[in-house]
Parts: C-alpha cells; sequence; structure tokens
C-alpha cells in the first residue's frame, strides 16, 4: 500500500514552521545547546531547507528571537507611551515604570533567556542586541523623560539610571532561582526590586543623603 503523498507546502508555510520550531528551541536549550537539526525535525522539515531558507544557525537565531523580541520592545515602548502619567511625582511613575518593564520581562522571559545566552557565546549575538532599534529606543526615550523631571544636575547620569534599573529587573526574572532564597513568593520579589529600583530613580529628586 502506497504512503499518501503530502500536500506541498508553500515557502510562507515552511519559513514559519521553521521559525516557530527554532523559537521554541532556542528557548529550551538556548543558542549553543540548540541544533538545526532538532530545529528541522520539529518544523518537519530537511536540514536543506532550513539553510535554503536562513543560511545559517546565526540567521535563524535572529530570525526567531531578535526580530520578534525587538518589536516586542518597540510595542512595549507605544503602550507605555500612551500610558504614562506626566502629572504625577516620580515616585509613583518610577514604581508605575518598573511594574510594566517587570511584566513584560516575564511575558517574554524565554525569549530573553535565550539572547542572554547567545550574547554570552556570540560576538555577533552582542552587537545585534547593542543594534537593537526597539531597546535603543526605549532606553534613550526613558532617559530623556527623566532628564526633563530631574533638570541639568542629575545625581545619576539618567542614561545610565534607566539601563541600572532595566538590568535589576532582568536579572531578577533570568535569574531569581539562583539570587532569592528557596520558597521566596513571586510577589515579594516583583515588590522588593520595584522599591529598589524606584527609590535608586527617586533619589535623583532628593540628591544624596
Amino acid at each position: 500500500m502506497s504512503t499518501p503523498r503530502r500536500k506541498r507546502r508553500s515557502k510562507e508555510i515552511i519559513t514559519g514552521l521553521i521559525i516557530e520550531a527554532a523559537n521554541r528551541e532556542f528557548g529550551r536549550q538556548g543558542y549553543t545547546g540548540a541544533t538545526t537539526a532538532a530545529i528541522a525535525r520539529e518544523a518537519d522539515v530537511t536540514e536543506a531547507q532550513l539553510f535554503r531558507l536562513f543560511g545559517s544557525k546565526e540567521a535563524l537565531f535572529q530570525a526567531a528571537i531578535f526580530a520578534p523580541l525587538n518589536q516586542h520592545f518597540t510595542e512595549f515602548l507605544a503602550d507605555e507611551a500612551s500610558g504614562v502619567d506626566r502629572t504625577g511625582s516620580l515616585r509613583t511613575s518610577s514604581h508605575l515604570y518598573i511594574s510594566a518593564l517587570q511584566d513584560f520581562m516575564a511575558k517574554n522571559a524565554r525569549m530573553l533567556g535565550s539572547l542572554v545566552v547567545a550574547c554570552a557565546y556570540s560576538d555577533e549575538a552582542r552587537q545585534q542586541v547593542s543594534e537593537m532599534e526597539g531597546l535603543r529606543a526605549y532606553f534613550d526615550r526613558n532617559a530623556q523623560m527623566m532628564s526633563r523631571r530631574v533638570g541639568s544636575a542629575p545625581v545619576v547620569d539618567p542614561n545610565l539610571t534607566v539601563r541600572v534599573s532595566f538590568a535589576a529587573v532582568l536579572a531578577s526574572t533570568m535569574f531569581k532561582e539562583w539570587l532569592f532564597p528557596q520558597g521566596t513568593s513571586e510577589e515579594d520579589i516583583r515588590h522588593a526590586v520595584a522599591a529598589f529600583v524606584t527609590d535608586g530613580i527617586y533619589i535623583q529628586d532628593e540628591g544624596p543623603a
């Protein structure tokens, strides 16, 4: 008995299947652990098809992780800009900003984890991160907003403040199993990080003790 021939799939469908499989595989295994063979198997394509469409593992990683994450940053930036309250206190607006950033990182933890691992092993990945338009725009806009709020003599350069705040939230999201005692609740971690970062931002208004 002959095996039914599978319906021919378009290039667009195959591309989508590969990107979806790569996103899952990079999320599970990280950049170095993921293999194009495993991605091809999960997408139900051949490695030859994968390489014809993407050329290299690096290009596939860019399509599956960098491009979507950059788009998520752009959308987050737009959402944050539409919801920002410029009339509230710096402490209130900072707390809302940190809470939104925590939600964003929790939602995209898998892709961010893949990005962290890739940057640890790839100079190209580190360069691509520095060139992510969505992330760069996010830093620039928040630094400009903080500069307007704190005036011409900030205690800490706002460009550094927004990046240190981002790093604190990123680390507490990606490495919480390493950093916090076993049994610490997610709510307690979020509250502690938000309070710590908010107080660090708020010192821009108060100045050093």
